[in-house]
C-alpha cells in the first residue's frame, strides 16, 4: 500500500495532474502560488485574512512583483483560486506552509503561526500528501514540532504522507531574481520526503538544491540572513567610527571594492528592515543558546544594526546644532520610508524608528514616499507628501524643511530636484552622490 501512495503522488508530480496548496498569501506565499499556477497546476491558496482571499478572487493583485496581466489571467483560467476554508486541503495533494515567522518583545521566535497552520492541515490531512514548510525558522523547526503532530494522527513520515523543509528566498523588488530563478534548497525528513519535494518544485522552479536533512535546508536560510546582518553591522559601525575619524566611509567602501578578489561591499544605512535580516539572527541566536553556545558575534551584529536609527537622530540633531537650530521645533522630512527600494514593505523598517525618535525628540515631521500612502505609529497618522515636481508640495516640503533626511534611495526620487529645492540633507543612503551639488547642502552618515 505505502508504494501504491507514492506512486500516486509521484505520477500525478509527473502528469503535472497534482493539486497544490499554498497557506500564507503574502510575500512570499502568493508569488509561489502564482509560479505553480502557471506551470500547469491546479493551485489553491489559503489564508485567514479574507480581503486576501477577495482580492485574488476578483483578479486583484496585491503583491508589487508579481505580474498583474499573469495573475489575471491565471485566476481566469481557473489555475489559482483562494479561500478561508481550510477543508480544501483533503482535496489537496500537497500543501506549502508560508506563514510570518516573527519574534516576541524578548527577542525569541513565535511559530504559532506555523503550529496554528499545522493543526489546520492535520485535520484534513491524508495518505500521500507532500507538506513543505517554507517560513523562516530555527533548525529543528520541522522534525521537532510539525513532525509529531502529523505522526499523532497516525500517519509515518516517509511512507503514509511526506514532510520537507524548503527556506523561501524571496527578494521584493529585485528585478533579476524571482521565485521562479531563484535556485530552490529542499530537506525532507527522509530521503524519499526529499525525493517528491524535489520533483515537485522542480515543476514550477528552474533549479532545485537537495540537502540531507530539514536542519540543515532550515540553517541555510539563516546562514545566508546572518551572513548579511554581520557584514552589515560591521559596515555600519565603520560609518560610526569614520565619522568620528573625519573620513568618509562611503569613498573609503569604493576604492576596497577595486580589489578584485577576497572583498565584497556592503554599504551602511538608517538600519535593517524587512522580515529576514533584522529577525532571522535572532532566531539562530536562540537555538545557539538553547544548546549553551554563545553566539557573540551574532549579537554583537544586530546590536550594532539596531542602533543605526538612534545614530541617525543624533547625527540630525549635531547638523541642526551647527547651524544653530535645535532639533526640538524643527521642521524635518523623511524622504523614504520602506526598508529597501523601489518596494512598498515597510515591515521592519529602520524609517519607522527614525520618525518615532525625531518625534520624541520634538522635531515636527513629515514625509514623502511614493509606495507608501499613509504611516501609522501608536495613534498617529502621516500622510505622505506628493514627489510630483508639479504638485508644488514636494518642492514646498523641500524648501520648508530645516533638514531633509533621506533614508530609501528609491530610483523615482528627482534627486536633482531635490538637492535644488532643499536647505539641508541628511543623506543615510548615498543617493546624492551621483549629482553635482555645489552649494555643498548634503551630510551623509
Amino acid at each position: 500500500m505505502d508504494a501504491q501512495v507514492t506512486v500516486t503522488i509521484e505520477e500525478k508530480i509527473a502528469t503535472r495532474q497534482v493539486r497544490a496548496g499554498v497557506i500564507g498569501l503574502g510575500y512570499v506565499g502568493l508569488p509561489l502560488a502564482v509560479e505553480f499556477a502557471r506551470a500547469g497546476v491546479e493551485t489553491v491558496g489559503i489564508d485567514i485574512d479574507s480581503r486576501k482571499v477577495d482580492a485574488i478572487n476578483r483578479k486583484e493583485c496585491y503583491i508589487q512583483d508579481v505580474d498583474g496581466k499573469l495573475f489575471s489571467d491565471l485566476v481566469s483560467q481557473k489555475k489559482l483560486r483562494a479561500t478561508t476554508d481550510f477543508s480544501i486541503i483533503r482535496n489537496l495533494d500537497t500543501v506549502n506552509i508560508c506563514v510570518p515567522t516573527p519574534l516576541r518583545k524578548s527577542k525569541d521566535p513565535d511559530i504559532s503561526y506555523i503550529v496554528n497552520a499545522t493543526q489546520e492541515i492535520v485535520k484534513y490531512l491524508h495518505e500521500g500528501m507532500l507538506v513543505i514548510l517554507e517560513s523562516t525558522t530555527y533548525p529543528g523547526t520541522t522534525e521537532e514540532v510539525i513532525l509529531p503532530m502529523i505522526e499523532e494522527k497516525g500517519f509515518k513520515v516517509g511512507k503514509d504522507v511526506f514532510l520537507a523543509f524548503s527556506p523561501e528566498r524571496v527578494d521584493p523588488g529585485n528585478p533579476v531574481y524571482n521565485t521562479k530563478n531563484i535556485p530552490k534548497v529542499v530537506g525532507g525528513v527522509t530521503e524519499e520526503c526529499t525525493r517528491l519535494a524535489v520533483e515537485f518544485y522542480k515543476l514550477a522552479i528552474e533549479k532545485v538544491h537537495s540537502v540531507s536533512s530539514c536542519s540543515a535546508a532550515e540553517m541555510v536560510k539563516l546562514l545566508e540572513n546572518t551572513f548579511r546582518s554581520v557584514n552589515i553591522g560591521l559596515v555600519n559601525e565603520l560609518c560610526k567610527m569614520s565619522a568620528k575619524l573625519g573620513v568618509d566611509i562611503w569613498e573609503i567602501i569604493d576604492a576596497a571594492a577595486t580589489k578584485p578578489f577576497g572583498f565584497m561591499p556592503f554599504y551602511p544605512g538608517p538600519g535593517l528592515g524587512g522580515h529576514c535580516i533584522p529577525i532571522d539572527p535572532h532566531y539562530l541566536a536562540w537555538k545557539a543558546r538553547i544548546h549553551g553556545f554563545s553566539p557573540r558575534f551574532i549579537e554583537l551584529a544586530s546590536e550594532v544594526n539596531a542602533s543605526m536609527p538612534e545614530f541617525v537622530v543624533e547625527k540630525s540633531r549635531a547638523i541642526l546644532n551647527e547651524k544653530k537650530k535645535a532639533l526640538n521645533g524643527a521642521k524635518i522630512l523623511v524622504l523614504g520610508v520602506t526598508y529597501k527600494a523601489n518596494i512598498d514593505d515597510i515591515r521592519e523598517s529602520p524609517a519607522l524608528e527614525v520618525i518615532e525618535l525625531l518625534e520624541k525628540g520634538g522635531a515636527e515631521v513629515s514625509f514623502a514616499d511614493p509606495y507608501v500612502p499613509e504611516v501609522r505609529l501608536h495613534d498617529k497618522a502621516w500622510r505622505s507628501i506628493s514627489t510630483q515636481a508639479k504638485n508644488g508640495a514636494f518642492q514646498s516640503a523641500l524648501e520648508e524643511s530645516d533638514l531633509s533626511i533621506i533614508l530609501t534611495n528609491h530610483k523615482c526620487f528627482d534627486y536633482e530636484f531635490i538637492l535644488k529645492h532643499a536647505a539641508l540633507i541628511l543623506d543615510t543612503r548615498n543617493a546624492t552622490r551621483p549629482f553635482s551639488d555645489s552649494r555643498k547642502i548634503v551630510v551623509r552618515i
